[in-house]
């Protein structure tokens, strides 16, 4: 029987009878695994040969995310940029050209200016929005396409069965960072990609205590990706492994609550007279709103707000002393978030018009009611302390 996705995200990678009746797959912590024989052993036959190989808690895992994505087959990395790193290494060699969106996630833009560039790959960033269009910016020696969906900080969605398309026809691998709507709101292989990576830090955990990455592809791309992540000694521990999986049984009724709230934020937020406009892709105001209506199946909780022009000590004065958004650098968890950004630096193609500073929020799971007078009185604070 065919299952539908919320049973999915119960069901994958749990077997309790191969457990002993246990509901949740255990935690087999390895380094050495023994072979019974020396064929066993020369042959590498037997499903664990080497802890950082794979255990049964992290095959666990990764066949639960293959599963919930609909590709191949997943590999895990101790965070969201190494799997970033080990999947563009995996794909890149000296002399190939990458084409890059511009509104890429920082770190993944500083690993392309400084250990790709040391190492012969050249790196052009182009418009996120460019779709089809991508067909002219393509070279004989481009090999990779990186997208990010909505782009990180700004949040422009891209037209990624077009991308894949042109792509494709080039014989160039379709890469897409799918960290902010995870599988259960887009299904990066049913819109062409090749692979797709995720910060399962983020909402696949769910509880801000595990860093971790996943890299799944298509078959086509699995042996290359494998090697890549062999040869560059990535693993996952499995500790945090149980904690993922712990986290993914509840993804669908958290990120629904996410998405509601953050909504319910936005759009108070877009009446507000401090605000010169809100970017979320799923109001109707955002310019990709159409793009995302038709890929995606949902939201997350995470977006942004542009502020009118105020003084550095006004909008410090709203931050400072918010009672329920904390500040800091990453979303997904529970708690609700905000942060300032700047994006001096991390745009070239499409350098950024703002009316005023930019906020980064993450609607977490408490009260939006609780959260809406919070940053209410923020806004009082912002006007007390004039612009």
């Amino acid at each position: 029987m065919k299952q539908k996705q919320d049973t999915l995200i119960v069901t994958l990678g749990r077997d309790p009878h191969a457990n002993f009746g246990v509901v949740n797959p255990p935690v087999y912590r390895a380094s050495t695994i023994l072979h019974p024989t020396v064929e066993a052993l020369r042959g590498r036959k037997q499903p664990y040969t080497y802890g950082r190989r794979g255990t049964p808690t992290t095959v666990a895992l990764q066949q639960t995310i293959a599963g919930l994505e609909g590709g191949h087959n997943t590999m895990l990395t101790p965070s969201g940029l190494s799997a970033v790193t080990t999947a563009l290494l995996s794909l890149l060699r000296t002399g190939d050209h990458l084409l890059m969106t511009d509104s890429v996630y920082g770190p993944t833009r500083h690993f392309c200016e400084t250990i790709l560039k040391r190492n012969g790959i050249e790196t052009e960033y182009y418009d996120p929005l460019v779709g089809a269009g991508i067909e002219r910016l393509m070279k004989a020696n481009t090999t990779v396409v990186f997208t990010e969906s909505p782009g990180s900080i700004t949040f422009e969605v891209q037209d990624i069965p077009a991308i894949a398309r042109v792509a494709h026809a080039h014989g160039a691998k379709l890469v897409i960072d799918n960290t902010w709507a995870s599988p259960l709101y887009f299904k990066p292989f049913e819109h062409g990609a090749d692979v797709s990576i995720q910060a399962i830090t983020k909402y696949l955990c769910g509880h801000s205590d595990v860093m971790m990455g996943a890299i799944t592809t298509n078959e086509e791309t699995w042996k290359t990706a494998l090697s890549g992540h062999g040869a560059l000694g990535q693993m996952a521990a499995p500790d945090d492994a149980y904690l993922v999986l712990r986290g993914i049984r509840t993804l669908s009724v958290r990120l629904e609550r996410h998405m509601k709230t953050g909504l319910t934020l936005a759009r108070w937020l877009a009446a507000r007279p401090e605000v010169a406009r809100v970017i979320h892709p799923a109001l109707e105001s955002h310019s990709g709103h159409a793009i995302w209506k038709r890929d995606f199946t949902g939201a997350s909780g995470l977006f942004g707000v542009v502020l009118k022009p105020c003084s550095d000590a006004a909008l410090a004065a709203m931050l400072d002393h918010l009672e329920f958004f904390g500040m800091g650098w990453s979303w997904g968890g529970f708690e609700s978030l905000i942060v300032p950004q700047d994006l001096a630096g991390i745009r070239t193609a499409t350098p950024p018009k703002l009316e005023g500073p930019l906020l980064r929020i993450h609607a977490g799971l408490e009260d939006p009611d609780d959260l809406i007078a919070d940053l209410d009185a923020g806004f009082a604070r912002l006007n007390a302390a004039g612009s």
